[in-house]
């Protein structure tokens, strides 16, 4: 898969904006090379796997200008940096635990001059800020994921969809759902993406 695939899903991105998708390969695999930010296997399928797949979210919810996400458990940055490249004027704060993912994470940034991007090496639990949407990619079940993230949400939603949770997650998902005791609305990727790869691949709204 290439920078084109993507161009093909959202037509509309910028010279800039495809400029900077095209510029991830180099980069993470020059990262890659100094600290293993993304499985050896996968950095080939970086653009199906890691850069889509972020991108899915952007399906889902159009953020707006000024509004603010946080991504959590961001990793090697996944979905937030993406995310970032594809809305500008969104504020995208990159958030984990691990110093050297955040490391990686705010380098790449610059080197992309995401001027909409604050990093933050903590656990999300000790950020006292609120945001219109938080996102993730499937770092933990969901009801414990929501424990650590329901106080961090504003309660005067402006977007089309409600402010609340946006998760990557993958595969049978029912008892999980049950379990969180949750509101989740389940959008399967395939609805936009043509890859086998998201044939079992969702984005999970949970308002708040």
């Amino acid at each position: 898969m290439t920078v084109e695939t993507i161009r093909k899903y959202f037509p509309h991105i910028s010279d800039e904006q495809e400029k900077k998708f095209r510029a991830l390969m180099s980069l993470y695999n020059s990262w890659n090379n100094q600290i293993n930010i993304i499985s050896r296997k996968d950095i080939d399928f970086l653009y199906e796997k890691h850069v889509l797949h972020s991108l899915a979210i952007g399906k889902v919810c159009n953020f707006l200008p000024d509004e603010e996400v946080m991504d959590v458990g961001t990793g090697g940055g996944f979905p937030g940096i993406p995310l970032a490249i594809l809305f500008p004027e969104t504020r995208f704060t990159l958030v984990d635990s691990i110093g050297k993912k955040i490391k990686v994470v705010e380098a790449i940034s610059k080197a992309l001059s995401l001027h909409n991007v604050t990093t933050i090496h903590n656990r999300v639990e000790n950020i006292p800020h609120q945001f219109d949407f938080i996102t993730s990619r499937a770092v933990t079940r969901l009801h414990e994921f929501n424990s650590w993230v329901k106080t961090k949400l504003k309660n005067n939603s402006r977007n089309t969809i409600a402010n609340g949770i946006l998760y990557l997650k993958g595969g049978d998902l029912t008892e999980e759902i049950v379990e969180s005791k949750l509101l989740v609305t389940v959008i399967p990727i395939s609805n936009f993406f043509e890859e086998d790869f998201f044939k079992t691949k969702f984005v999970l709204h949970i308002p708040y």
